[in-house]
Order: structure tokens, then sequence, then C-alpha cells
């Protein structure tokens, strides 16, 4: 199948701006819900939503070949209360409300990609590998992946194919979290976080983009996807081989103490993303063959860096 119409829900940050460009590509019109007007122009359309409620935007959804939603507040932020609300409401709210729209659809899209988490599975201790079929862990981000599955599965019309992509931290150079990661790094900081035994999986830009295009056009894909490379790495070899890429010598290491003090006062975010990992692999990719452009990380920061 070649998709001619893909709505994407959330498509103004790093993910849906790479997948918009990339279908558009390809010869696909895009359209992508947003809360605001695109600062310059694209090569794609836009409608305005607001998440919580059906407007407009949803006559977009009739006819159109998929739908893929990528929304989800940040959680590269400090976890006050209200944060830890606005990143679980912007993820069950946005995602009920477009199975309201779809239900509407007078002809649906045949196909809903879904955003997920890896981080459902909980940060397990170094020696425990997560697929498919591992138990999911305990914390916010496990309880939050929890009711964003489970409001997917509410959501989902009949006889409309859905695929749950639990996605690993992706690797981009121009956005996300890397160009902030690399700034560190630069600067002499990037050494092993804690005991650095944490599990880092991650994903290239471009292969997450591949599996986002192979779950809109491949009739076969369905269900819940690991969406992550099949080489996780410790933090202290993550860090590592971001350091050769970008060609620095000193990483000075940070104890778990001083990412605890030093996260939410200089770099506004929370610890636990940097001392808590996991290792993941996705069983499914591997049984289908799908053959990864950057199945290592050293090739992968290559192409970045």
């Amino acid at each position: 199948m070649h998709p001619k119409k893909v709505v994407i829900a959330g498509g103004s940050g790093f993910l849906g701006t790479n997948l918009a460009s990339e279908l558009t590509d390809q010869g696909c019109r895009v359209v992508v819900l947003s809360r605001r007007p695109p600062s310059q122009a694209t090569a794609w359309d836009h409608a305005i939503w607001d998440g919580r409620q059906v407007g407009p935007w949803a006559q977009h959804l009739d006819g159109a070949d998929a739908l893929v939603n990528l929304v989800g507040r940040t959680v590269d932020c400090i976890k006050t209360p209200d944060h830890c609300d606005e990143i679980l409401r912007s993820r069950v709210e946005s995602t009920e409300v477009l199975g309201a729209a779809m239900a509407r659809a007078d002809q649906k899209p045949p196909a809903w990609v879904q955003m997920s988490t890896a981080h459902i599975y909980g940060d397990p201790s170094e020696d425990v590998l997560c697929d498919e079929d591992s138990a999911f862990g305990y914390g916010l981000a496990p309880d939050v992946g929890r009711a964003w599955e489970a409001a997917f599965e509410r959501s989902l019309p009949d006889g409309v194919r859905g695929v749950v992509c639990r996605t690993s931290f992706v690797l981009g150079r121009g956005a996300g979290a890397m160009p902030r990661l690399a700034k560190v790094a630069r600067l002499g900081f990037g050494g092993t976080v804690g005991h650095g035994r944490q599990g880092m999986s991650w994903i290239h830009e471009r292969d997450m983009n591949r599996l986002l295009v192979r779950a809109i056009t491949d009739t076969e894909m369905r269900g819940a996807y690991v969406m992550s490379s099949p080489n996780p790495v410790s933090n202290a070899k993550f860090m590592a081989a971001l350091r050769r890429a970008l060609g620095v010598k000193i990483g000075l290491p940070a104890a778990t103490w001083m990412v605890r003090i030093g996260a939410p006062l200089f770099l506004r975010t929370d610890p636990a993303l940097a001392i808590y990992g996991r290792y993941v692999v996705s069983r499914r990719l591997r049984q289908e063959g799908f053959d990864f452009s950057f199945p290592d990380l050293e090739a992968a920061f290559a192409d970045l860096y």
C-alpha cells in the first residue's frame, strides 16, 4: 500500500516533523494536527486542535489512509504534580478524542498507528532484557504507558488496524534530547552516570521513520511492537561512544547524588532519566525480518555526527 493521505496528531514535534517530511517526500499528502499554526511554511498541511474536543479538524480523518498519534507532553522536565498530570492527560485525552472523531467518520482510516513508550517496562536491573512479552514495570512512566495503551484499546474502532509503538530513545542530531546531551558531552561532562550499568535502549531517527511508515503501510502489522535497535548498551558504553563520535577525549563522570542535584537545578529535568534505564529489544521485528539501517550505536553516531 502506498498512502495518499496521512493525518499526524502531534506532528509539530521532533518525530512528527521527521515523519511528515518522509511521507511528503514519498508523494503523500500529510495533515498535521497541532495546537498552534507553524512558525514557517511547510510542505504539509496543518489543522488546529486542542487535543481534547472533536472539532473541524476531524474532517481530515474522513477518507485518510492512516492516522498516526504522536501526542504527549514531553517527559524531559521536573516531575512536579502538575507536570505528571499533564504527561498523563495529554496522552490519554488526545487518544480518546481521536477515537471519538474516528467513530464519526464516514470513511475511517484503515490504520491507526499509536505512539507508546518502552519505559512501560519500568527500570529493571541490568540483567533483565525486555521484549513485547515482558511484564510492565512500576512507577510513573509504566503507569502512564498502561493508561495510554488502555485508552487506545478503548478508542480503536472495529475494523481499523491498530499498531502500538513502544519506542525507546530516538537519536536525532537536530532535535529531540540528543542536541542537549551532545552539548553536555562537548563541555566535558559526558562521562558515566552513576554506576553506568543502566540500560540505554535507542533507535536512529531514520529507522524510526522506516518503522512508522511500515506500520502505516504493512497490513500484516498489528498490536504492540518494541521500536528499538537490536543492540541496547549500558550508559557507560553509550557515553563513551558519543564522546568518540564528537571527538571529545574527556568525560567527567557524574555520581548519582550529583545528578540528583544538578539535573533539576541546571538542566531543569528529571534526574531519573539519566540514573535509571532499561534494555529492550523487539522479538516481533526480529521474527518478521526487519533489517535496521543502524543496528549498532557506533554507526548511528557516525551518521549523526
